[in-house]
């Protein structure tokens, strides 16, 4: 029995216990398997990030997949049933930290260029490969960098696949055409400390915010559109007082997300926000994280060509979505007009004993080979 190359390949890769920010040579094997292709292979170091950028052709459209080498920390080892970064065998899966996310994805791609290109030498348009080891951590040296160079180059991306695990039930029902953005605050209300006792003498931060923080509940931010729910407001945590319980605290702390949609701005939600605040006469510090920007991509060219290769490979009407967390195809989107996200069943991921079902990873590889040729004919 002939062994699958992808799954050759995805093994070799968990063998590599590769935690962010640490590569530990799996783009080098990338790259080893890429050149003889032809594709044209620059290493982005950016402090201890590794990047890839390979290109085959000098052509449009610019067909790129773009992943992550990187995996999240394995947990405690003696909880897994067998050792995360020796790829095992066992019950038709292939159980190892990265399995599901996302070196399988990696591996099917590789695999599937090779594939493509052995049939298709002369294809229409370019292939390129966008892979960093740190989309699992901050995500400050990885992608973001690749683009910005890109970008100050003036290379043109036209499709962009990423390989994040996003089927759900079955391999192929699901794939994500856009993703919210994230906007953190912490608001400290302040307030003066005092005796309980004494309440005219103190002012409790608690009892201030209280009507500010249910209006920021009620608040109807926007009515969401055709691809997004209406954007959330959700507090996180809240801090106050000295763990007595006869003393009126001095400040209170909380923590609150935006995961906003296309239908809303990071400036605007700010503007809002204050605007309650200040309606309530408060006295506050807000301090503001935008992790990420929400990106969409409208139904199209690669959404269609990506859909009918799930189709024909495992007869699933796909599902288009935009649910779930960040990714770096945020990053991405500010430079390509179209970037969808698809992978395999995502049940596992980040937990221990990740696993993939051996029977979704080759035609894992079909379906990137059949996106391609929808995508890059002759």
């Amino acid at each position: 029995m002939t062994t699958s190359k992808t799954l050759a390949l995805t093994e070799k890769l968990i063998a590599l216990s590769s935690v962010t920010p640490d590569d530990k040579g799996c783009q080098q094997h990338l790259i080893d398997l890429l050149t003889p292709l032809g594709f044209v292979c620059e290493t982005i170091q950016s402090n201890d990030v590794t990047n890839l950028w390979a290109r085959r052709g000098t052509t449009s459209p610019v067909f790129v997949f773009a992943g992550h080498t990187d995996v999240v920390p394995t947990g405690p080892v003696e909880q897994w049933r067998s050792e995360p970064f020796i790829p095992t065998h066992r019950d038709g899966k292939l159980y190892g930290r990265g399995a599901a996310d996302m070196k399988t994805s990696i591996a099917a791609m590789v695999v599937a260029c090779e594939e493509f290109i052995a049939a298709t030498p002369d294809h229409s348009g370019s292939i390129a490969f966008l892979i960093t080891s740190d989309e699992e951590g901050p995500a400050t040296d990885g992608t973001v960098i690749v683009c910005e160079q890109l970008k100050a180059r003036g290379e043109q991306i036209d499709y962009c696949l990423v390989g994040e695990p996003t089927s759900s039930a079955q391999l192929g029902d699901m794939i994500k055409n856009g993703r919210r953005g994230s906007l953190s605050g912490r608001l400290t209300i302040k307030g003066v400390q005092g005796h309980i006792a004494y309440p005219h003498l103190a002012k409790n931060p608690i009892h201030e915010a209280a009507q500010a923080l249910a209006d920021l509940v009620e608040e109807k931010w926007d009515a969401g559109n055709e691809y997004y729910l209406p954007t959330s407001w959700q507090m996180s945590n809240i801090n106050a007082g000295t763990g007595a319980n006869n003393v009126i605290p001095g400040d209170m702390v909380i923590d609150f997300n935006f995961r906003f949609s296309t239908a809303s701005t990071a400036e605007n939600l700010q503007e809002r926000v204050h605007a309650i605040l200040d309606k309530h006469d408060l006295q506050y510090d807000l301090q503001w994280t935008l992790s990420g920007l929400p990106f969409l991509t409208p139904r199209g060219t690669l959404s269609d060509a990506l859909s009918a290769a799930i189709l024909e490979e495992t007869g699933l009407t796909t599902e288009l979505s935009t649910t779930g967390g960040t990714s770096d195809g945020r990053f991405i989107a500010q430079i390509c007009p179209q970037v969808i996200e698809f992978g395999p069943p995502n049940a596992s991921i980040h937990k221990i004993d990740e696993h993939i079902e051996l029977r979704h990873i080759d035609p894992l590889k079909n379906i990137y080979r059949r996106t391609l040729e929808h995508l890059l004919p002759v």
